[in-house]
């Protein structure tokens, strides 16, 4: 299932919310790129979103869920990446 949270933090004047797939990275990847999401905002586990685009993700099937309940069912999927895990993802994009 899709999942987004609230656009709660803000970054260079947007708000941002999180996008993420309680089942497989494949399933994130696949949802987003039908939305035309720049795969630039993919962090290896979650999508960062600016709000202007959360009620369209919506509208095509993302489930609004609060931020806490993103991180409980990221964390229960297997699919949370820790500390290392983001920065060796981080250093593979640059």
């Amino acid at each position: 299932m899709i999942l987004i949270d609230q656009a709660r933090w803000w970054f260079n004047g947007r708000r941002w919310c999180h996008l993420i797939s309680d089942e497989s990275v494949e399933e994130l990847i696949e949802f987003a790129d039908r939305n035309e999401i720049n795969r630039r905002a993919f962090q290896g586990d979650h999508y960062d979103i600016p709000e202007e685009f959360r009620d369209e993700l919506i509208a095509d099937g993302a489930v609004e869920v609060s931020s806490r309940e993103i991180a409980r069912r990221l964390r229960a999927s297997g699919l949370r990446l820790n500390a290392e895990q983001r920065r060796a993802f981080r250093h593979q994009r640059s």
